[in-house]
């Protein structure tokens, strides 16, 4: 699969193809525990396009991967180091003028592969899908919180505890990113249902008592784990493509 920016000018014409699809990874650079990098949802997002893609071109699909977009909006974790953050407006902007621009070269299709969760961010896309389909696009984000998903991906996205635990940890290992898995073996579990201190009006990671940023049990991670969970979010997001964005 292609990415659009290694491709020159008259092989950007494929955009209009009848068959086009475009894949688009986004994420949050955000505090992920101490043991995993601040572009964790980013990684898992490029993961789960790379899968996709291949899965989508064998059913006849022409997917290209559009630049990734490593900023969302991101508020908990932003009393930690180094995490950088966009407002609703600015990524609702560059979503809706991104899809505009691809829409101007003919692409049809348009995917957000997303797996920054925090609660802004969803809303956010789910804003900037409904305003940038208006035009000639049709965009989806599929959404791992969605209930038919979200009951598939393992007892700790379940609890809501899947902030930096063995959910995040499991996944980048099987992606082969970056994990101080030494560091992660140590780390006490944090049982705290983040969704639910979301709802009760906590703010901030610390408020909701993850004074390290992570919540459930990263030192129970596995490749096993997070090659379940990678194979999950692909399904999802080939199966939403079938259905939602048909050729």
């Amino acid at each position: 699969m292609d990415a659009i920016d290694s491709l020159t000018w008259p092989e950007a014409a494929r955009l209009a193809g009848a068959n086009a699809l475009g894949l688009w990874p986004l994420g949050s650079i955000e505090a992920h525990g101490p043991h995993l990098p601040l572009a964790t949802d980013l990684f898992i997002s490029r993961a789960v396009a790379a899968r996709a893609g291949e899965r989508l071109a064998a059913r006849g699909y022409a997917p290209f991967l559009l630049p990734e977009l490593p900023f969302g909006v991101t508020r908990y974790a932003a009393e930690f180091s180094g995490t950088l953050g966009l407002s609703p407006g600015t990524l609702k902007s560059i979503i809706g003028d991104v899809a505009a621009e691809t829409g101007r070269h003919g692409l049809r299709r348009l995917v957000l592969v997303n797996n920054h969760l925090e609660p802004a961010q969803l809303e956010t896309l789910a804003e900037a899908v409904l305003a940038a389909s208006a035009g000639p696009v049709r965009v989806i984000a599929p959404n791992p919180c969605e209930r038919r998903w979200a009951r598939t991906l393992g007892d700790e996205f379940k609890r809501g505890e899947c902030h930096a635990g063995s959910y995040e940890t499991s996944l980048v290992i099987a992606g082969g990113g970056r994990v101080d898995t030494s560091l992660a073996k140590g780390l006490a579990p944090v049982p705290i249902d983040l969704a639910k201190a979301m709802r009760e009006g906590r703010k901030t990671f610390r408020e909701a008592g993850a004074d390290q940023a992570y919540f459930g049990r990263p030192a129970e991670a596995s490749r096993e784990e997070g090659d379940a969970l990678l194979a999950r979010l692909v399904e999802m997001v080939v199966a939403e493509v079938l259905e939602k964005l048909p050729l």
